[in-house]
């Protein structure tokens, strides 16, 4: 009925063949595993290839975008959970009174505190400036960095523009990560970027709004470039 002539015992691979192909698929991959999927999924690189290929900054968004995903679905989880103890409030309402009054009264100083902060700054030399905007769609995200010697400085200014976003401020390069600030629903942000190690430095914005979110940055310092990385 089939016309294919059955290999002869001589064709077949040996046990010492099978043998060799085996140990050569899991070194392959555990090859793969560890220079590729870690960096990639997980932001872990310990050979340093994933840094060379980009994989490791790439494995560091995914787990910071599943953290930020898990830190939403807590944060709704705790927003419905004060809901049945709002009818209790008009009882107490001799003491609820003074509540919102004290804390309307803290934010006053910070604004004042802020441009105390970043006013010592200005005084120092500018070597380069740039400004630029972005619109993000909700739940898309947005990289920018500064390319940076080890102790370099940068101003930064940037706002959403009425809205809110979460962010990350970080750096990378040569096979080193740091992470400086991250914020969840900030309308705006400034001060100034030192750079721990010569690298990327900058932001990455999250839009967990369900409208559009245009994000404006401006920057002035002692950086070699800034660029977009998402």
């Amino acid at each position: 009925m089939y016309n294919t002539p059955l290999p002869t015992r001589a064709e077949l691979p040996t046990s010492g063949q099978l043998l060799r192909s085996t140990i050569i698929a899991l070194v392959s991959a555990v090859i793969i595993l560890v220079a590729i999927v870690l960096p990639s999924e997980y932001g872990i690189d310990p050979t340093g290839v994933g840094q060379k290929l980009g994989l490791t900054e790439m494995g560091q968004i995914k787990v910071q975008l599943a953290a930020e995903a898990e830190a939403d679905e807590k944060a709704q989880a705790q927003a419905v959970a004060p809901a049945p103890t709002a009818p209790t409030a008009p009882t107490a309402s001799p003491t609820a009174t003074p509540t919102p009054i004290t804390v309307q009264t803290e934010p006053a100083p910070a604004p004042a505190a802020a441009p105390a902060a970043v006013a010592q700054e200005p005084a120092k030399p500018v070597g380069k400036s740039d400004e630029i905007s972005f619109t993000l769609k909700p739940g898309q995200g947005a990289e920018i960095k500064l390319v940076m010697k080890a102790g370099a400085k940068a101003n930064y200014s940037w706002t959403a523009n009425g809205a809110i976003v979460n962010f990350d401020t970080h750096g990378d390069g040569g096979g080193r990560s740091i992470t400086y600030e991250k914020g969840r629903g900030v309308p705006s942000d400034e001060g100034v970027l030192e750079a721990a190690f010569e690298g990327n430095h900058g932001w990455f914005w999250r839009n967990r709004t369900k409208s559009d979110v245009t994000v404006t940055l401006k920057t002035n310092g002692d950086y070699i470039e800034l660029k977009r990385v998402i």
